[in-house]
């Protein structure tokens, strides 16, 4: 049996990518892509579709609209203060309370929701991961076999990589400087 190792792949464009990532889901490799910028394209490549991170913010503003009712309906009902012969519970004042809720609770959710779909804090270096990934050039890792090293470097050679790094998983220590 082949030893393990990974290849990482660096690319200049975008769209040299995007046919790296198709080729590689051809042949049914797994992979990991890094980008400096948010990509549409690359999203639709690897096929991830839009973010939950919304759902949960909708879900938190319903929230804090039911809560924000429950406690002015709630306080309306068990401290009856008649004021100017005004109804108990009389909605126009209670419409700021829920409103401010709704962007409370929504916020809290939208952040909540953020770090935990984003694995953060990250504090493990992602195996393959270059700083010129975060600043100019766009990478894909691939953890494979020795014996299919060949193959899967010469389909991203073909995509357009500019180069492609051998690295052993094994060897990848943390040194404290």
């Amino acid at each position: 049996m082949s030893a393990e190792i990974e290849l990482v792949g660096t690319f200049a464009e975008e769209e040299e990518c995007v046919h790296a990532v198709d080729a590689l889901k051809r042949n049914g490799i797994a992979f990991r892509v890094f980008s400096p910028i948010p990509s549409e394209h690359l999203l639709h490549a690897i096929g991830r579709g839009l973010s939950p991170v919304r759902a949960f913010v909708l879900i938190g503003g319903i929230a804090g609209v039911l809560t924000g009712i429950a406690v002015t309906v709630g306080t309306s009902w068990e401290w009856n203060l008649v004021v100017g012969g005004k109804p108990v519970v009389s909605w126009p004042p209670f419409i700021i309370i829920m409103f401010e809720l709704m962007i409370l609770f929504g916020g809290l959710s939208a952040a909540a929701s953020f770090f935990l779909f984003a694995h953060l804090p990250q504090l493990d270096p992602i195996p393959g991961y270059s700083e010129r990934f975060g600043a100019d050039r766009f990478g894909i890792a691939v953890a494979c076999e020795e014996a299919d090293s060949a193959k899967i470097e010469a389909l991203m050679r073909e995509a357009g990589a500019e180069e492609i790094a051998h690295e052993d998983p094994r060897a990848r220590t943390l040194e404290a400087h």
